[in-house]
C-alpha cells in the first residue's frame, strides 16, 4: 500500500491516459480557434509579423499564468545550476518560439484539417527518437509497426493529390518544420525537469518563448488590427489551451516513458480535423478520414505492444 501511495498521480496508468487525452483534445481545438482568431483580429496570410505577435501574446500570458499559479502554490523556482538558464532558453526557443512561428505561418496557408493530420508526424518522430535517447523507451516491433502505419496516414494526404490538396512550402513545409521542433523539444522536456520544477520550467519556457515571438513580430511591423469581444474570447480560449495542455503534457513527459505519453498526441489530428470542418466549414475529404484512421491505428498498435 505504501508503495502505491508514493506513486505520483501523473504516473498512474489510468490518470496518464486521462491527462494525455485531455491535453491532446485541447490542442486539437487550437486549429480552428487560431484560424478563427486570425479572422477576428484582422490578420491576413501575408501578415507574418502579426501572426508572430498574436502567438507571442498568447504564450507569454499563458506562461505568466503558470508562473503565478506556481508561486501561489509554493513551487520551487530554484535552478539546479546557474548555467541551466541556457538550457531553459534553448528549450523555450525550440518548444515555443520556432515551434509556433512555423505552426502559425503553416496553418494560415493550409486547411485546418490537413494541417492537424500532417502535424502528427511530430508524434511518431518523438516515439522513435525517444527510443534512441532514453533507456526507458525501448524500440519494439509494435512501435515500429505503429509508426509505419502512422507515417502511411500522413503520406496519404500528399500522394493522393486531388481535392485534399498537394504539398506547399508555406503550408505543409512549415507544418513539417513545426512537427520537427515539437519532437526535439519533447526530448528536452525530461532534461528540463531535472533542472527546475517542471511546472515552473513550463511557465518560464512559454513566457520567454512568447516574448521571443513578440519582439520579432513587432520588428516585422506586426499589429493586431482589430480588437473585438469575440476575438478576445478566442484569444482567452487559446491561452487556456496552452496553459492546460503544456502543464499536463510536460509533467507527464518528465515522469513517464516518452513514447507512452507522446503517442496520444496522434489523436490531435482527429480532433483538429473534425473541429476544423465543423467550426470553419471546411470540406471533409476521404483522404482525411483514411489518414486519421491510420494515425489512430498507429496509437492502438503501439499501446497494445506494451501489454
Amino acid at each position: 500500500m505504501a508503495k502505491n501511495q508514493s506513486i505520483s498521480i501523473f504516473q498512474r496508468p489510468v490518470w496518464v491516459v486521462v491527462f494525455a487525452l485531455t491535453a491532446a483534445i485541447a490542442w486539437g481545438w487550437a486549429y480552428p480557434l487560431i484560424k478563427l482568431g486570425f479572422c477576428e483580429w484582422g490578420i491576413t496570410q501575408d501578415m507574418t509579423g502579426s501572426k508572430m505577435l498574436f502567438a507571442g501574446v498568447r504564450f507569454a500570458i499563458s506562461g505568466l499564468i503558470i508562473l503565478a499559479i506556481g508561486r501561489s502554490s509554493h513551487k520551487s523556482f530554484k535552478m539546479a545550476a546557474s548555467w541551466d538558464w541556457l538550457y531553459l532558453i534553448a528549450f523555450a526557443l525550440l518548444n515555443t518560439t520556432l515551434h509556433y512561428t512555423f505552426f502559425y505561418i503553416g496553418l494560415s496557408h493550409s486547411e485546418g484539417a490537413r494541417a492537424a493530420i500532417l502535424n502528427s508526424l511530430g508524434t511518431f518522430l518523438l516515439v522513435l527518437l525517444a527510443c534512441m535517447v532514453f533507456k526507458s523507451d525501448q524500440l519494439t516491433p509494435s512501435k515500429i509497426i505503429g509508426c509505419v502505419i502512422g507515417f502511411t496516414g500522413i503520406l496519404t494526404l500528399n500522394i493522393s493529390g486531388g481535392d485534399s490538396g498537394q504539398f506547399t512550402l508555406m503550408g505543409d513545409g512549415m507544418i513539417i518544420l513545426n512537427a520537427l521542433c515539437s519532437a526535439f523539444a519533447g526530448l528536452m522536456t525530461r532534461g528540463l525537469g531535472r533542472r527546475v520544477d517542471i511546472f515552473v520550467g513550463t511557465g518560464y519556457s512559454l513566457a520567454i518563448g512568447g516574448l521571443l515571438l513578440i519582439i520579432p513580430g513587432l520588428a516585422l511591423g506586426g499589429t493586431l488590427p482589430l480588437i473585438t469581444t469575440q476575438g478576445l474570447i478566442i484569444l482567452g480560449l487559446l491561452i487556456a489551451i496552452s496553459t492546460l495542455g503544456f502543464a499536463l503534457y510536460n509533467k507527464l513527459l518528465s515522469c513517464n516513458p516518452v513514447g507512452k505519453v507522446a503517442i496520444f498526441n496522434s489523436l490531435i489530428p482527429i480532433v483538429g480535423a473534425i473541429t476544423s470542418c465543423l467550426c470553419l466549414g471546411e470540406p471533409f475529404y476521404p483522404e482525411y478520414l483514411i489518414a486519421a484512421l491510420l494515425a489512430t491505428t498507429g496509437i492502438y498498435v503501439i499501446n497494445e505492444g506494451k501489454k
